[in-house]
Parts: C-alpha cells; structure tokens; sequence
C-alpha cells in the first residue's frame, strides 16, 4: 500500500481565557504552517479500500485502524487543489461560490451538476471552515453555509447552516445504532402481536426517550399481512432510523454526512456518489476514493471527545476556583430542575462502544452507493470493517498524569457492564422548536420548524450558537427556544439572574480541549 502522510500543523492549548471558555493558539510561523500546507499539496496519495482491507487481513486491525485514522487526519488538513477536484465549474469562470448559483443553468454550470447541488463550493480544506477553538471544532458566522436545495434561485428560501464540531462523531452513530436496533425490536414484536390477534398498538422508546406510538391491523390472515400507522410517531421518520446527523437529522451516518459535504462544500466528488463521471464538470474524476471515505469516517469517529472543565482541573490542566465549582454544581441542578435535561439528555448507556466503518446495523450501511454501485464490489465489506473501541482506540489526549499514569481524556468512560458511559447532551430526536427558530422553506421534507436536538458536548468551546450562529451568548440561545421547549425557555426566563448565569456557567464547563503533543 502507498500512502504518504504529510505535514500537520501542530496547534497548542492555551491557558483559560476569557469567560473560561479554552482556545488555542498555532505554534508554528505562518512560513511553516505554507510550508507544511505545500508539503501536503505534494505529497498526498489517494487512500486505497483494497489496500485498507488487505491491511486488515494481513497485519491486524490495530494497525489498519491507526492507517486509516491518519489519513482522515490528512484528508481534513490538507488545503486540497484545482488538480485534485477542489470547487465546481459554477459559471462565470467561477470554482467556487458563497451563494447557491440556480441562475447559473447553462449546459455544465451550477445548476446542472450531478449530485442536485445545494450550495458552494466555497472552501478548499475541511478546517477551514471546522477551526473554532481549534482544527475540527465549530466555526465562526463567517463561514455559515448558505444553501438551496430545491434549487429555487429565491434568496428568501435560502437555509443558512452554522458549522459544527467534528470531535467523537462515533459516539452519536453508536448510540443511533443502539437506538434505531431497540425501536425496530419492539416493532418486530408489535407485527407477531397484529398477526397474533388482529390488531396491536406500542409505545417506542429508546434509551429512556420517547418517540410516540405506532399501531397495526391485520388485513389478511394467511399468510398475515398488515398496515401500519405510523401517524403518531415524534421526532423521528417511518422507518425508525434515528439519524444523528444534520441540523434536520436527515442523515444517518457519517459517511453518508461527510460525502454530501465535501460534493457541496468543497466540490470534491466521491466516487460512490458519481462513479467515474465529471459531475460537477472541473475535468477530474474520482475526486475521493472509497477509502478516503473510510479513512475520514474513522477519524472523525475516533477523534477525542469533548470533556468539562472539572475534569480538565482533576488533571491539573485547568484551573477552577472553588467559587466556580460551586455555580457549576449549582447549574447543572437547575439545568435539571428546568427542564434543560429532558431533551439535552446528559447521560446515556452505550452497550457496544465498537465503532464498525462500514456498519453491520441495518440502516447505517449502504446496500447500494448513490451512484448505483455495490459497495462490496468496490471493497467496502462489512466482514472486514475498520473499527474502533470508543472506550481506548482514541489516538489522542492520553495525558500523562504526574505519577506517570496516562488519563485517556480522549476515550469514554467505560461502564460497570463492559459499555460506555456517554455524555452527549442530546435525545437525538427532532423537536419543533416554534415559529422564530423555523427556516424559510422546507425543502427536505422536514417541517420549517423541526429540528434535532443539539448535543451540548463541548458548547462552551462552539459560540456562536444556534442553527445559523444568531445567538452570541449562551443565554441568547436559550432563551430563542420555542415550540416543544417554550415550558423550558420560560422556566429559564423566571430564574433569578444568579441561577442563569449559573447554568451558563454550567454549560461553559462542557469544553473542548486538545493536548499541545498532537497523535503523531
């Protein structure tokens, strides 16, 4: 197998800054950091599937696990080039755009790309737009994403898209894995009952979240046939796929999320998503193999997870005044108290913390690629997926402690039965969060208003806040809740001005944090 690994930025943690919030600092010179971006422009090779597999095969999955990781860590660095694929031929003599082009529908221009194109391309690099506090983190207002997905050219039913975090991307397909398993389980059981008896209804809840109610009738008795009304389902669509990802919750893995970014935002197209056409009319193929799929899946699944200031000061790694711990404790009683905590589910238990690329689950792999293409043909093969314990495979934090131990801040906790403990903040489930929060149109078959619930894993690090970075404060965002959590926002809105700020203060505590030694 041939890959090369480039050169990386190494990016050093600072001490607390202001408001408490951790951020980071490069530490090279600007000619290093050229440097080190012409390095990877060189030197990048494509990562082979075949290769990746005949790895696993041969040396083990330790070592196929490390390989794949440290080409996703590649692939989100490097500021990739016209030759390699980057941008679209928009129109105009354009390659890249800040705004969706529905103008632009001559032959070949932005209009007329394959996949449908919903905005950009507007960056070269995944960090360019994933770099708040650090590489792979949030982003600022200024590289919101604007899209039109039903190409309609109306700026008034443009959406607008806040960047997330990247960091422990893993945890949240695991859980939606476990989850959709569960729904799916007692669905099963609720047909044997219809078939048994005529007619049958079931609460679904996973995970201790409610996800209302499906019933069914039977039509025919031999061989049992059925209809379902599904009518009665919240927060989740009528094949019970619980996807994590997306403000919407449209998508249901990441590489499936990953592959529609790069293809709108980039103008990188994978292979599995065009095969070997010129989609977006640049004059490259292939623009992602189906191992650089793979290799970015991995990483961004077995990149460390967020943590909290209290943790960070367990270690000696951030300093935490007894008056701060204090109002923490305090607001993360009244996060509980108000309500916060239904939807923002701080815990949750993970049976299997092994992240599989491509998943065994059903609805978290492909049966076919969007090109039309069988993933086992290609090389992607459930029986020899690439995988990650999230609970110890994390390449990075592992903190060496003054007694010499290492801290694995990186990994999740383990649980009492051999899971994982998971701080996630979130219910995974769509919500309608009221008129002042809906988008202008509906496009994906969402409602306006409709929206997954945002996991707060790491939220005093990802300012500003909200679907399109309308909130500058913590307390701005809480308080533009609407719709299902209007009870909650109101139950805030009523707290002294000491309990407020001691859930702001609470959740400040939840940080993103990266040691100065990056993986090598």
């Amino acid at each position: 197998m041939e890959w090369t690994i480039g050169l990386r930025s190494v990016v050093a943690l600072s001490a607390l800054g202001t408001g408490g919030l951790l951020y980071a600092t490069a530490s090279q010179s600007d000619e290093a950091s050229n440097a080190a971006d012409h390095a990877a422009e060189e030197t990048y090779v494509a990562m082979d599937q075949q290769a990746l597999n005949d790895l696993l095969r041969n040396k083990g999955k330790d070592l196929a696990f490390t390989t794949a990781f440290d080409a996703g860590d590649e692939l989100t660095e490097i500021s990739f080039t016209a030759a390699q694929g980057v941008g679209a031929h928009v129109g105009e003599g354009r390659r890249f755009t800040r705004f969706p082009r529905a103008d632009l529908n001559g032959k070949s221009e932005w209009a007329s790309h394959l996949p449908i194109r919903e905005g950009g391309p507007n960056a070269t690099s995944c960090i360019a737009c994933h770099n708040a506090p650090i590489a792979n983190g949030a982003g600022d207002i200024a590289v919101n994403v604007v899209v039109d997905p039903a190409q309609t050219g109306d700026p008034t039913k443009f959406l607008e898209r806040n960047t997330l975090p990247l960091f422990a991307l893993g945890v949240p397909q695991r859980l939606a894995e476990e989850m959709s398993t569960e729904l799916h389980a007692r669905q099963k059981v609720l047909v044997r009952q219809t078939c048994a008896t005529g007619q049958a209804r079931a609460q679904l809840s996973a995970k201790g979240v409610s996800f209302g109610e499906i019933s069914a009738v039977r039509i025919a008795q031999e061989p049992c046939k059925i209809t379902m009304d599904t009518t009665l389902l919240e927060g989740i669509d009528d094949d019970l796929i619980v996807r994590a990802f997306g403000w919407k919750g449209n998508k249901a893995t990441i590489r499936e999320f990953t592959r529609g970014a790069a293809h709108n935002e980039l103008g990188l197209q994978a292979t599995e998503i065009i095969g070997d056409a010129d989609g977006d009319h640049d004059g490259v193929f292939n623009e992602l193999t189906i191992g650089d799929l793979t290799a970015l899946t991995v990483y961004m699944a077995a990149l460390e997870r967020p943590v909290s200031r209290l943790e960070l000061a367990s270690l000696d790694l951030a300093e935490v005044s007894q008056a701060e711990r204090t109002a923490i404790k305090k607001g993360e009683n009244l996060f509980a108290a108000t309500g916060c905590g239904t939807c923002h589910v701080p815990q949750m238990q993970m049976l299997d913390p092994v992240f599989r690329e491509p998943s065994t689950t059903t609805g978290y792999f492909d049966v076919l690629f969007p090109s039309g293409s069988n993933p086992g043909d290609l090389g992607l093969q459930p029986d020899l997926a690439i995988t990650a314990d999230l609970t110890k495979d994390q390449p990075n934090n592992r903190i060496k402690g003054a007694s010499g131990k290492i801290h694995h801040l990186g990994a999740l906790h383990k649980s009492a039965t051999g899971g994982a403990v998971v701080n996630w903040y979130s219910d995974l489930k769509r919500h309608d969060m009221g008129a002042e929060l809906a988008d202008p149109s509906a496009p994906l078959g969402i409602g306006a208003h409709m929206w997954l619930t945002r996991s707060l894993a790491g939220v005093g690090s990802t300012g500003p806040w909200l679907h399109d970075g309308r909130a500058t404060t913590l307390d701005e965002a809480i308080r533009a809740h609407g719709g299902e959590a209007a009870d909650t926002r109101d139950a805030y809105a009523a707290l002294s001005q000491d309990d407020r700020d001691a859930i702001v203060t609470f959740l400040q505590n939840l940080v993103i944090f990266k040691q100065d030694d990056e993986h090598e």
